[in-house]
């Protein structure tokens, strides 16, 4: 009993020490982006095997500029549609979580509703729909997962982006966690990047984007495959409005 309580203990001990050494990584990695901008990200890896694997090539358009050759209405655009307090917050919205949880909790309960007025043939015959997702994440909380992380969703893993959270804005400041942000994020497919997404939607260089245009870009960023084949349809055209009504009020860090 007293050896396999011994050998537990070395392997909690060694468990431990794994962990720790993969946070002291993680640290090093994000102090490091002080200086140098990641060449490429978790997501980014993923999507590159996924099109090699299912189109057999890689259309892939990406291009790294500075934040001040990013222009500032799409920093606006960006934080009014994403993350309102990005400016204030310390890496996670509780109060934006909060209520993340509240919607899909009522969502979820509708969803059920619906479900008990169908009669068990109608079931079967129209599964319902998932119920959508709304999530409270901030830009640094999409940072971490999208640098480091993997599409799972397990409780192991949402600890792991909280930690990440928490290093990216203790190592870094606002304003180069928004610049890696709009360096990296997907806006369409194999499309990642302010300066991507602006030479393919509008021809034009990231700095020289109007208003509207920053706002049309920042609607597309929940779902970037989907909103790329229209994204000048009336949704997008209608919530790029609404966002661009709020950019004046947005603080820039």
């Amino acid at each position: 009993m007293r050896r396999l309580l011994a050998s537990l203990g070395r392997l909690l001990s060694l468990l431990l020490l794994a962990l720790l050494c993969l946070q002291l990584f993680f640290l090093l990695r994000i102090a490091a982006m002080n200086l140098i901008a990641p060449q490429s990200t978790t997501f980014q890896r993923a999507e590159i095997l996924r099109l090699l694997r299912d189109k057999g090539q890689l259309l892939w358009a990406q291009q790294w500029v500075d934040g001040d050759q990013i222009s500032p209405h799409l920093k606006r655009a960006v934080i009014a549609s994403e993350d309102a307090s990005f400016a204030e917050h310390g890496g996670v919205d509780w109060d934006a979580l909060e209520k993340a949880w509240e919607r899909n909790q009522k969502a979820q309960a509708q969803a059920e509703k619906r479900l008990q007025r169908l009669s068990p043939q109608q079931q079967a015959a129209r599964p319902p729909a998932p119920t959508k997702i709304v999530g409270g994440s901030t830009i640094t909380q999409q940072l971490a997962k999208n640098l480091f992380l993997g599409p799972e969703r397990t409780l192991a893993r949402k600890g792991q982006e909280l930690v990440l959270t928490y290093m990216l804005e203790a190592l870094l400041s606002k304003d180069r966690i928004l610049e890696i942000y709009l360096n990296n994020v997907e806006w369409g497919e194999g499309l990642f990047g302010a300066q991507a997404a602006a030479r393919h939607y509008f021809r034009i260089d990231a700095n020289r984007l109007s208003p509207s245009q920053a706002a049309r870009l920042a609607v597309m960023l929940p779902a970037p495959k989907r909103f790329e084949k229209r994204p000048a349809s009336p949704y997008v055209l209608s919530r790029a409005a609404t966002i661009e009504a709020r950019m004046g009020a947005v603080e820039l860090p």
